[in-house]
């Protein structure tokens, strides 16, 4: 059945669909569930699956369909007033290909509480899912990280939080037909399977997600450092096991590593071209870590 996380954005839909977006069935308000009213087994209905990025009942994500032109999008609840929630706008204002922070298809003010301000993204999965099927892919995906972070980074802006699950792809051309939020290997209506393209073939851009620890430093502003443990949830990072300022974009540098570090010994075996440039980036000495520039050039190096 549901919980108390879908009853509010259920109720939220008061303020969305007037705006232009339209939710699951699900998240109708006054929903009944289809296998009840039409005896149809559990797993086969479209309206019985849950997306997991809102599987918690403090959840500030929801999939919905803008109607307009039918594009799956995913729309976050944030406060009005928080700094980081506003990064992420002023980055999605950047045209150019070299921009891989989440593109801000809309936004707009809670009308029920202006404490609250809805960002709508277009629906992106992780970048593992589906799987890598060749080096190849794996070069592009490396590419395009560190040409977002470099631009990131030229902007002012420190991600702080530019971990694994916050690296995530537009999978958009990869499914012909579509692709159910909660369900991506099946049909929009969980009627079949979902068709698709090898990321190779189809094309997929890569993007930096959740804004919500960012920092910005406005041009020419010294020193760039900050106090403080807010920010990522990666444990490893030694800065964060200390009190003093800390420079937050040598911080990203070492979690970029851990993520490739990740995709390198966790996922797959045969990317060990990538070692060097990990250790590199993953020096305990924060000053000893290559900025995000140097951290290219070097990765270009390797891949010719």
């Amino acid at each position: 059945m549901s919980g108390p996380y879908e009853a509010v954005w259920r109720e939220r839909q008061k303020q969305l669909q007037p705006k232009g977006y339209m939710p699951r069935a699900r998240f109708w308000p006054g929903w009944t569930p289809s296998w009840i009213v039409k005896i149809t087994p559990l797993w086969h209905a479209e309206d019985s699956k849950r997306w997991l990025s809102v599987g918690s009942m403090t959840s500030s994500l929801v999939d919905e369909t803008r109607m307009e032109d039918g594009k799956l999008v995913c729309i976050k609840r944030v406060w009005t007033d928080d700094k980081g929630s506003h990064i992420a706008p002023m980055l999605s204002k950047s045209d150019g290909p070299s921009n891989h922070s989440v593109p801000i298809l809309d936004a707009f003010v809670d009308p029920a509480d202006e404490s609250f301000s809805y960002l709508v993204m277009p629906f992106l999965l992780p970048v593992c899912n589906p799987p890598f099927h060749s080096v190849g892919e794996i070069l592009d995906f490396v590419d395009q990280v560190f040409e977002g972070l470099v631009f990131m980074h030229s902007k002012g802006v420190a991600h702080r939080n530019c971990s694994k699950r916050n690296l995530v792809m537009d999978a958009t051309a990869m499914y012909p037909r579509g692709f159910h939020p909660a369900v991506d290997f099946m049909l929009p209506d969980y009627s079949g399977r979902a068709p698709m393209i090898p990321r190779s073939m189809a094309g997929v851009k890569y993007y930096f997600v959740d804004h919500r620890w960012s920092l910005y430093f406005s041009p020419g502003s010294q020193p760039r450092l900050v106090i403080g443990n807010a920010g990522t949830r990666d444990r490893d990072v030694p800065e964060l096991r200390r009190s003093g300022p800390y420079d937050p974009f040598k911080m990203d540098m070492l979690l970029i590593g851990n993520a490739l570090d990740q995709l390198s010994y966790e996922e797959y075996s045969n990317i060990g071209f990538l070692t060097p440039l990990i250790l590199s980036m993953g020096r305990r000495n924060p000053y000893e870590r290559p900025t995000a520039e140097q951290a290219f050039h070097q990765w270009r190096l390797v891949r010719r």
